[in-house]
């Protein structure tokens, strides 16, 4: 569907709602197209923190004296 831009702007409503139901609405100025309103999609599902605890393992072997060397290199020590 194609609309100028008056009309769009006095039925942003309307159009919005035709636009989150899958139409593409083509926002025309002088019947030249400008813009294009199109649905963004449905939201993505939402995550559940921690599904893979105690699922997933990394091994900390050897980060502590790594930690401790570079927190010691920024307090001047070697």
């Amino acid at each position: 569907m194609e609309v100028n831009i008056y009309a769009a702007k006095t039925q942003l409503s309307s159009l919005v709602r035709r636009a989150a139901g899958g139409e593409e609405i083509v926002i025309t100025r002088n019947g030249e197209p400008v813009a294009r309103l199109t649905p963004i999609g449905q939201p993505g599902k939402k995550r559940k923190l921690g599904r893979l605890r105690d699922k997933i393992r990394l091994p900390n072997a050897g980060l502590a004296p790594r930690t401790a060397d570079l927190l010691g290199a920024f307090a001047g020590g070697p």
